[in-house]
């Protein structure tokens, strides 16, 4: 065993934290069986890649390290002899039973605790989805769904649907791209909520997994509320208040746990969680377990975005792809009788019993692209895995909403940023003005796949420094640990509530205009579009953001963007972060890097090992 961990050591193949972990196990199984340590560090090291488990299928006999000359291999076990050792140790239980580890039916090894998670979520998703509401007035949603939407019996109009779907079920999802209307959409929802409660006190909480994810649905269901058609007195009762997951649940201090929890359920009547494809399998487990079991909830995101940055792909578990467009005869039923369209094949597959099919309706329309040209036609061709259709697009020269800037060598991207910084960054310098400069340097972002590296944020940002210096546009001293000067951009990377900064929002740093002493300040845009001005000091956690990472960048919005891919392919590039990256711009995408990176990385997708999918769905 000695030997085994100096050798994990000396190759790193775990981290110093897994090979603890697997020698408590060890120490735990008393056995000092070497393929019970490898189990251990294996489930351990998978969570850190955003796997909820392992599959023993995908391991049995895989080689963790390549026997050499100089070294001897290390082999995972045959499976029927690694699922025996399994089965026969003291610390691996059988689902249902209190062990460091449990080992499913399906081969498939979980850290209790992971599989505590999706086990509480798939049982009340399960229970939500299976008991539907009672005492709707379906007159009242009758007229309301006809009021709030424009529609017609020639048309299906999912959007209607959803909502529909939304106040029969106590369990529904909303799924769709930038520019379906999911936002907007739940200001409706809200609007028939209300109206079947006659106004009253209904207590809804609107959440999501980032303050700016948070205040984004405020604002939105703010615009939306100006149009749409209802009394004073529901649009009255619309809630604009929205707070992050954390801050909903109550974080209890130095612990991972929350005030509101299965014991202490919220005082909910309705929960409309936004961004759902941000959330991991442990975050959401909790918020599930905290809301009342009579309570709805609403997920709302895009399943075909980048999945969490922690272990788990829920909402993609959740809408499940085989059974996208699956609805029971009761629910075509529903739609009948309440919207008046009639559905059918091959708009859908008509199954004969309800379930969870039924609570999940996805948004196709786009009211933002075209859907056969620009960045909507590469988007749907990138989500589809069509790398073929994707570069036919790029090669359309007269098609400015995407382009293509084939750049394989470092030299080569440094010609194009220059070019690209200059052009896109010198405006909002010029700009004195804190309101104006903010909404000009947020017309152009740059998009990296990685932190570091020669085409990572942190080098991408050094060089944009370098080039606006060079050029006169800002004067900032690299040498020091505080590089504060007129232009810098921040993005704040840890919520501080009390200055109501919140990860992910971003400032620029300009003297206030109304002074003449030249101090720096931080200018923030607020929720409700007022400007907020904060000391360079106050500032918590923060960063330098002339580029950002595809992940940072999930529920923003840009007029262009610039996504630069690295020379090398490597596993992180899917079909799913190109696709969130190109779906941030509303006018022009420009991609940058080599032709064979970018298919190679439409052809893969996300592949996060889970049973979720399997709970929920079998």
């Amino acid at each position: 065993m000695k030997n085994l961990i100096t050798q994990l050591y000396k190759y790193k193949i775990f981290n110093e934290i897994d090979i603890r972990f697997a020698e408590f196990i060890s120490k735990l199984d008393r056995n000092d069986d070497v393929d019970i340590f490898l189990s251990a560090a294996l489930v351990s090291s998978v969570t850190g890649g955003g796997d909820i488990c392992i599959d023993l299928d995908r391991y049995a006999q895989r080689a963790l390290v390549t026997p050499t000359d100089t070294r001897d291999p290390i082999l995972c076990p045959a499976l029927p002899v690694w699922r025996e050792k399994l089965r026969s140790s003291t610390v691996v239980g059988a689902p249902g039973e209190y062990r460091p580890l449990i080992l499913d039916g399906q081969n498939r090894l979980y850290l209790y605790r992971y599989w505590e998670y999706q086990q509480k979520l798939a049982d009340r998703i399960r229970r939500k989805a299976r008991n539907k509401m009672t005492g709707v007035n379906r007159t009242v949603l009758r007229d309301g769904l006809k009021r709030l939407f424009k529609s017609s019996a020639s048309h299906i109009d999912w959007q209607q649907i959803a909502a529909m779907a939304a106040v029969l079920n106590r369990f529904s999802v909303i799924s769709g791209g930038p520019g379906t209307g999911k936002t907007y959409l739940v200001a409706k929802i809200l609007a028939l909520l209300l109206e079947q409660d006659g106004g009253s006190d209904l207590r809804i909480f609107l959440t999501a997994p980032t303050g700016k994810a948070a205040m984004k649905l405020s604002e939105t269901i703010e615009t939306a509320k100006q149009t749409i058609l209802c009394s004073d007195a529901i649009l009255g009762a619309i809630p604009l208040e929205t707070s992050t997951i954390h801050r909903l649940l109550k974080t209890v201090p130095h612990s991972p746990y929350f005030y509101y929890g299965e014991e202490n359920p919220l005082p909910a009547d309705v929960v409309v969680v936004d961004e759902a494809s941000m959330i991991d399998l442990a975050l959401m487990s909790k918020l599930f377990q905290a809301i009342p079991a009579d309570a709805r909830v609403i997920l709302v995101g895009d399943r075909d975005q980048l999945a969490s940055v922690e272990p788990g792909s829920v909402l993609g578990d959740i809408c499940d792809p085989y059974h996208s467009n699956d609805y029971s005869e009761k629910f075509c039923e529903h739609v009948n009788q309440l919207i008046g369209v009639p559905l059918s094949a091959p708009d859908i597959r008509i199954l004969p019993e309800e379930g969870l099919h039924d609570s999940i309706v996805t948004l196709h329309k786009n009211y933002r692209f075209s859907e056969t040209g620009g960045i909507g036609g590469f988007s749907y061709a990138v989500k589809s895995g069509n790398a073929v259709d994707a570069a036919e697009l790029l090669a359309q020269t007269e098609e400015p909403g995407i382009i293509w800037k084939d750049a394989l060598s470092t030299g080569a991207l440094q010609v194009i940023l220059e070019r690209s910084i200059i052009k896109e960054y010198s405006s909002y310098l010029k700009t004195a003005e804190p309101v104006a400069a903010l909404e000009k340097f947020n017309n152009f972002k740059i998009l990296c796949a990685f932190n570091k590296g020669p085409f990572g944020i942190h080098a991408v940002n050094h060089l944009t420094e370098q080039v606006l210096t060079r050029n006169g546009f800002i004067s900032a001293d690299h040498r020091s640990q505080h590089p504060w000067y007129r232009g810098r951009p921040v993005i704040i990377t840890r919520n501080d509530y009390r200055l109501g900064l919140y990860n992910g929002d971003i400032g620029i740093t300009l003297p206030d205009p109304k002074d003449n002493d030249g101090t720096l300040y931080v200018f923030f845009s607020g929720s409700h579009g007022e400007i907020k001005r904060f000391i360079l000091h106050q500032l918590p956690e923060h960063e330098t953001v002339y580029a950002m990472t595809v992940h940072k960048s999930q529920g923003s919005e840009f007029a262009k963007i610039l996504l630069i891919l690295p020379d090398k392919d490597v596993a992180v590039l899917t079909r799913e972060l190109i696709y969130t990256a190109v779906t941030r711009a509303k006018e022009q995408v420009v991609i940058c890097g080599g032709k064979p990176i970018l298919q190679a990385a439409i052809s893969r997708r996300i592949d996060r090992i889970s049973g979720l999918r399997d709970a929920l769905w079998q």
